[in-house]
């Protein structure tokens, strides 16, 4: 009985989600050109903001509950999610065209704080053979709350800069395009996250029911069930956005995602607790910076993210739930 209502609950918040993200996409779509700014920047600061909250609320409450292996895992979960199968989907429904400011500048900034939270979290295994030393269960490192506030001044700091830097390059303006209400665009932004928001905790309180009810691991359920849950915002706001051609926004929404995901959620997390750090979080922050610079390169050949690189990322993301069940 329980699990059939657990059910009812998934597909609720499922449904939830998809419209929040038609709306939330419509509404954001509309302010970046009643602002003249690009949907580029929209997706890195609003859409990401908005479809970020579910990670930000379960890390949160994971870090003051401490449980440090949801509030890792599903960060660093939720982040490979969206390289690999947000932008792999995107890219399977849609060539995806990646904007060099993307490539100049946010993959960089994505890249140095995911190598600044591997080295300032697990700095004394780094150079030993913890594969041997610890098990996965094993605390090997902690975010501390000064790096968790560092990382908030960086994520201030980025944000500002891309604001500023909008503002002062503001795009041409669509003749063709029928500009809606600024009212009415907050309007479907506000409805658009709230739906978002609860669509996606309904999902994740569903889906850790139906997992826990089948003996799953507090480490693994945050890596692939919540973070799957709580990612799902930007799987369909990306989906949406691209279909609707506003493939700039999908692009901007998975990196800009990525950059909440590691400054603001796990800056707020580990400023209110310091969060340790267990082998299999360090292994899976290593995978993670893999990946990226594999997407990076994958990104640099091409001026477009296509159909069979994205193939080749939703591949890589199943290889990698693989490993993550059977170690």
């Amino acid at each position: 009985m329980m699990i059939l209502l657990n059910v009812v609950i998934l597909v609720a918040g499922f449904v939830a989600l998809i419209k929040g993200a038609d709306w939330f996409v419509d509404g954001a779509a509309g302010l970046a050109k009643n602002l003249r700014v690009p949907g580029l920047i929209i997706g890195l600061t609003v859409v990401a903001m908005g479809t970020s909250a579910p990670e930000l609320a379960v890390s949160t409450s994971a870090a003051i509950q401490g449980a440090n292996e949801i509030a890792i895992s599903n960060v660093v979960g939720s982040n490979l999610f969206n390289t690999l199968i947000v932008l792999g989907i995107c890219a399977v429904i849609h060539a995806v065209p990646v904007d060099k400011s993307v490539l100049k500048r946010d993959f960089p900034v994505m890249m140095f704080t995911m190598f600044l939270l591997l080295l300032g979290s697990s700095s004394t295994v780094l150079f030993k053979d913890y594969l041997t030393d610890y098990s996965m269960a094993d605390n090997v490192g902690l975010i501390f709350r000064w790096l968790g506030i560092l990382l908030l001044v960086i994520f201030v700091a980025y944000i500002a800069y891309l604001v500023v830097n909008a503002r002062k390059h503001p795009t041409e303006e669509d003749e063709d395009y029928k500009a809606i209400p600024v009212w009415k665009c907050f309007l479907l932004i506000l409805i658009g996250v709230a739906l978002i928001i609860a669509g996606g905790e309904a999902v994740v309180y569903s889906a850790k029911e139906i997992a826990r009810a089948f003996g799953m691991t507090e480490t693994l359920i945050g890596l692939t069930i919540v973070a799957l849950g709580t990612s799902l915002p930007e799987l369909v706001t990306s989906v949406v956005a691209a279909r609707k051609g506003e493939v700039e926004m999908a692009v901007g929404n998975v990196i800009g995602s990525n950059i909440f995901n590691l400054m603001l959620i796990l800056g707020v997390s580990s400023a209110i607790h310091p969060v340790a750090v267990n082998a299999a979080s360090v292994w899976d922050m290593m995978i993670l910076i893999g990946i990226s610079i594999v997407t990076w390169v994958m990104c640099l050949t091409s001026d477009k993210v296509k159909r069979p690189e994205g193939i080749i990322l939703v591949l890589l993301y199943a290889a990698d739930m693989a490993f993550a069940i059977l170690r």
